[in-house]
Formats: structure tokens, C-alpha cells, sequence
């Protein structure tokens, strides 16, 4: 671990003398490359340099120890390497965890798909207010939502909402909220106040860039329409509206919400590209299916991952058995306990599989 710690430091300040290089400077791609490798770089050498400056003060103090000391000396060395050897353990399991294999998609930007699933209007109810959830939660990170495409029904509740949160490490938050999402809840359209169960799904997607995803003008197809509200009801007379099918794949994207028909078209090519990769990705893990899956889910929207019981205000997740008792801070964007709960499951596991294979 240590060899593979000083080769990131000794990458660090490379790049650090790179970024100093008039040739890099004039050169956009490579310095915008190169100030991204350091940033990914930042917290492993900062915990690294700490790491080896706690070692030299350990080491000093443990060789104080063969001198001779008055006993009140003695006792402040002792705790002193008590408190070194401590820190030491807390740095070592920090940096294991900064070295785990890193999901190269975390910093991207997402794309959201929320659905009204089992239960009607209520399901579409449900949607919209998660909707609500993942919109408060991105305000409280600084990050920013553009809506993309939705599909009201008469209630105002979401058949099908799309979304772009906009900001650094989107992905690695919300990539585990992929699932199917259950409510318990008394419906407004139930005059028996009885308690029912619907559900809505989620697929959160990397943003994916041209070079990422090429789709070629020759396979695909545009269809304009105009953009339509709650019930159908027309919102424009004017053809805005735009939907754009993969040919080769058959994958269709849709964008209503644009300024114009333009507009509209390259929202639905960021959509359709992340939904292209979004099925190559899964086809990849399915070819890895004998290996064990993840505990969080593998961000198959058809797997239930939650449940929010309203009459006893309960947020669980099935995943890792979490189950908090403030359903109403949760669905007002209060998520990173969820978050840090889920991130933590992931790592412990990623922490198991390399010690089984480091055979620790």
C-alpha cells in the first residue's frame, strides 16, 4: 500500500510541475486534464504527507524512550506515542478506503428518471413527491436541476418525471437511489382512510458525454410534436416538442420542456446517450453475474430498495437494513444519512473482498 501511495505523491507533484508548464497552460485540454488528475489525487497525498509525518513524530518519540528521562518526561512520551500510535491506525484505515477501486462515473453529473409504478394516481403522487425529495437534496448539496421532460396526470402527480442534477459528485450520492421506491400511505383519492401501497421507480444515469456514447445522425429518428400538459391538454400549437429513437437499439428519448424544438432535441440525444450507456453498462454486469453483487443493489430500477411508511413517519432501507424514524425530514431532502449509510456499506464491502483477495 505504502509503494502504491508514494507512486500517487510522486504523481501528485508531477502534475503540480505540469500545471506550472507554459506549454500546459496554453494547451485547454491538457490542463484541464491534468488539474482533474491532481483533484482526484488531492485527499490520498494530503492523507499520505500526514501518514508519513506522523510516523517521523512516532518514530522520534519511541527513541526519546531510551534516554534518560525524569519520570513526569517519561510519562508525556509514553502518552504521546500512545496518541501517535492511534492516529497512525485511524490514517491507515482512511487511506484504505481512499485506495479502494473508485467508480469512474462519481463526478459526473445524473440524469434522473422517476415513474409513477404500481398504484395509479397515487404512484404518480409518490413520484412527484420524490421528485420533490431529490430537488431539496441537490439544493442542500449547492448543485443544480434542470428539468428535462415530465408527464403530469390530473392531480399533478408525475407519470414519468426527467431531471439533470448538475454538480461535483452527484453521481457517487445518488447513484444507489436506482430501485423500485415503496409508499405506505392513506391516498388523497381514499374517502375509507385506509392505507395503501404503491410504488415508483427510479434510474439515476451518468451523464455521458459525445466521445462516451457517439450516435451517428444516420441512426437515428426525429419526431416533433407539440408539447402536451396534465390529461393531454395541448400547453403550444407549435411543434416543440421533440422525440428521438436509436434505430439500432430502439431506445427512445423524449424532451418537452426545452425553448425550442433545438433545444429540445440535444436534451433528448443527453438522454437517449445515457440511457444507451446505461444498458451497456448493465449487459457488462450481467456477464459478471457469478460474482457476488454488491449490497446495495445493482441499480436495477425493478429491485425494491426502500420503503416510506407515513403513518409511523419510517424511512427503511432493505439493502442494509437501515431504518430511520424522520420520514418527514427525509422527503424535505434531509437524505445524507441515507447516503453516508449507503456509501459506508459499499466501501466495508469493497474493504472485504480486498482483504479476501490480499488473503489478510
Amino acid at each position: 500500500m505504502l509503494d502504491r501511495l508514494q507512486a500517487l505523491a510522486d504523481r501528485y507533484e508531477k502534475l503540480s510541475e505540469l500545471l506550472c508548464d507554459p506549454d500546459v497552460a496554453a494547451d485547454p485540454k491538457k490542463l484541464r486534464d491534468y488539474s482533474k488528475e491532481q483533484s482526484d489525487l488531492q485527499d490520498a497525498y494530503a492523507a499520505f504527507t500526514e501518514y508519513k509525518n506522523t510516523i517521523e513524530q512516532l518514530n522520534d518519540a519511541k527513541a526519546m524512550q531510551g534516554e534518560k528521562l525524569d519520570d513526569e518526561m517519561r510519562e508525556m512520551v509514553k502518552l504521546e506515542i500512545e496518541e501517535l500510535t492511534a492516529r497512525q491506525t485511524a490514517l491507515e484505515e482512511h487511506i484504505r478506503l481512499l485506495m479502494l477501486p473508485k467508480d469512474p462515473n462519481d463526478d459526473k453529473n445524473v440524469i434522473v428518471e422517476v415513474r409513477g409504478a404500481a398504484g395509479g394516481d397515487e404512484a404518480a403522487l409518490f413520484a412527484s413527491d420524490l421528485y420533490r425529495m431529490y430537488t431539496r437534496y441537490a439544493d442542500s448539496q449547492g448543485w443544480r436541476v434542470e428539468l428535462l421532460d415530465v408527464n403530469e396526470n390530473d392531480l399533478g402527480g408525475f407519470k414519468e418525471v426527467i431531471f439533470m442534477i448538475s454538480g461535483k459528485g452527484a453521481y457517487s450520492k445518488l447513484k444507489y437511489e436506482s430501485g423500485a421506491h415503496r409508499v405506505q400511505r392513506i391516498p388523497v383519492t381514499e374517502s375509507g382512510g385506509r392505507i395503501h401501497t404503491s410504488t415508483s421507480t427510479v434510474a439515476v444515469m451518468p451523464e455521458v458525454e459525445d466521445l462516451e456514447i457517439e450516435i451517428l445522425d444516420k441512426d437515428i429518428r426525429v419526431d416533433t410534436f407539440c408539447s402536451s400538459g396534465a390529461g393531454g391538454q395541448s400547453v403550444n400549437t407549435t411543434k416543440s416538442a421533440v422525440r428521438v429513437t436509436h434505430v439500432p437499439t430502439g431506445i427512445v428519448a423524449t424532451c418537452q420542456d426545452g425553448k425550442s424544438q433545438n433545444d429540445n432535441k440535444q436534451k433528448a440525444l443527453q438522454v437517449l446517450r445515457a440511457r444507451i450507456f446505461d444498458v451497456k453498462r448493465q449487459e457488462e454486469e450481467a456477464k459478471l453475474a457469478g460474482e457476488r453483487k454488491s449490497k446495495v443493489g445493482t441499480g436495477d430500477r425493478s429491485e425494491r430498495i426502500r420503503t416510506y411508511n407515513f403513518p409511523q413517519s419510517r424511512v427503511t432501507d432493505h439493502r442494509i437494513g437501515l431504518t430511520l424514524h424522520k420520514l418527514d425530514a427525509v422527503m424535505n431532502g434531509d437524505m445524507q444519512e441515507i447516503v453516508n449509510a449507503l456509501t459506508l456499506a459499499e466501501q466495508t464491502e469493497l474493504l472485504e473482498r480486498e482483504n479476501a483477495t490480499a488473503g489478510v
